[in-house]
């Protein structure tokens, strides 16, 4: 199975693609895609590109999933409203390509190449290095993205064999009357 992962931003949205072999991964490609030759103020131009950009990754790499980070709420909320319309456009363009879209959390794909959630960039980027057998160490953007796809090589296998075991079912006790679930 070959997975994209997105790690998205405004400036720089990040991409990777690993193929899974079993449990063996192998790298296909990775990089970023930037906005910076647009001026600072052309969001909606800056949008563009990077749904164009992603779409062009997914087309290129024939990803069969794809797995993007949920955004950080900062502590400045224009900045968190800002990075949310970015992914979005990532979102958009994964979805539109058909691709099945899976989402975690910093903390949960840190964990999973880095094996604790406190990892700096540093540490994710050595880590990527060393489990795809790179001969150099890929970009901060690109290495997150690539960690992205492999929390998502780990997690979807177990979450597959879930699936598989047991229905899924709402839960009849976190309900309210009529429906409504708290």
């Amino acid at each position: 199975m070959r997975i994209l992962g997105i790690d998205p931003g405004l400036q720089t949205t990040g991409f990777g693609v690993v193929e899974v072999d079993g449990p063996r991964l192998h790298y296909v490609a990775s990089g970023t895609i930037r906005t910076t030759a647009l001026e600072r103020g052309d969001l909606p131009g800056r949008l563009k590109i990077i749904f164009e950009g992603v779409r062009e990754v997914a087309e290129r790499y024939q990803p069969q999933a794809a797995s993007v980070e949920i955004v950080f709420v900062n502590v400045n909320p224009q900045s968190t409203l800002l990075l949310g319309q970015a992914r979005g456009a990532a979102l958009a363009a994964l979805v539109s390509g058909g691709l099945a879209v899976s989402e975690y959390t910093a903390l949960q794909m840190k964990k999973a190449v880095v094996g604790h959630g406190q990892a700096r960039k540093e540490q994710i980027q050595a880590m990527v290095t060393r489990l795809l057998g790179l001969n150099a160490e890929p970009g901060r953007d690109a290495a997150d993205a690539l960690g992205l796809a492999i929390c998502h090589a780990h997690a979807g296998r177990t979450m597959a064999a879930l699936g598989d075991a047991t229905t899924l079912a709402r839960r009849a006790h976190a309900q309210y009357r009529r429906g409504r679930a708290y």
